[in-house]
């Protein structure tokens, strides 16, 4: 999430390019969106066996907002640019289409969610799905995004549920919170980041270079936190 915040402030000043990001949580962790302010008192002290070392799950909080977020067998996406013009949902199409277009060529057909304003009531993110988020033909949500603006720069980033734990959603979020996600089998996690960067090449007529945070960002990133 810092890394996210220190990026788009970077793009926004014009020292660091349009990014595409992804990443895995270790330990797991629940993100809470910006303006969340309730939440439950026992996820301060939530513990996973999941890796058999009893780790605590990190408790961390968005720059964008939203609900709650489990990040455990997900990977994360974000995208950094200033180059979408529109409203926020016309932002949210756009950066969207990569992600459609990259689950598509996968055997993977992903639509809008519907839900109204009652979403905001429960505190799992996954629970109900809105116009920003992406779900499976057969309702579950395989996709939750995020977004940070300012002025003409923008931050979205996302969950894309690949090999959630059932117990520890439950354990979070209680028992009828949560819905398993069916995808192709023999899908793995490399696959899935190399087809959505060729889709976001295609998508945003982009090309991509790899480019690793040197030891001076991350010492900035981490002043920031101190």
């Amino acid at each position: 999430m810092a890394v996210d915040r220190w990026l788009l402030e970077q793009h926004e000043s014009g020292k660091h390019p349009p990014t595409l990001r992804f990443y895995t949580w270790s330990p797991p962790a629940i993100s809470l969106g910006y303006h969340q302010k309730k939440y439950p008192e026992f996820w301060e002290n939530l513990t996973t066996n999941l890796t058999g070392d009893g780790d605590k799950l990190d408790l961390v909080r968005r720059p964008s907002g939203g609900r709650a977020v489990l990040h455990q067998g997900d990977l994360t996406y974000a995208v950094i640019t200033s180059e979408i013009p529109g409203s926020r949902l016309q932002a949210y199409t756009k950066i969207c289409e990569f992600l459609i277009a990259g689950w598509r060529s996968l055997g993977v057909e992903l639509s809008y969610g519907q839900a109204g304003r009652g979403y905001i009531h429960n505190p799992n993110c996954f629970a109900t799905a809105t116009g920003a988020d992406l779900i499976l033909a057969d309702g579950s949500k395989l996709i939750g995004s995020a977004q940070l603006r300012r002025g003409k720069t923008i931050l979205q980033h996302g969950s894309i549920i690949l090999h959630p734990d059932a117990d520890l959603f439950k354990q979070v979020f209680g028992k009828d919170t949560f819905t398993p996600v069916k995808l192709p089998e023999n899908l793995d996690q490399e696959t899935i980041i190399n087809t959505l960067i060729d889709a976001a090449c295609d998508s945003f007529n982009m090309r991509v270079e790899i480019q690793p945070l040197s030891e001076i960002e991350w010492k900035n990133i981490l002043d920031k936190l101190a």
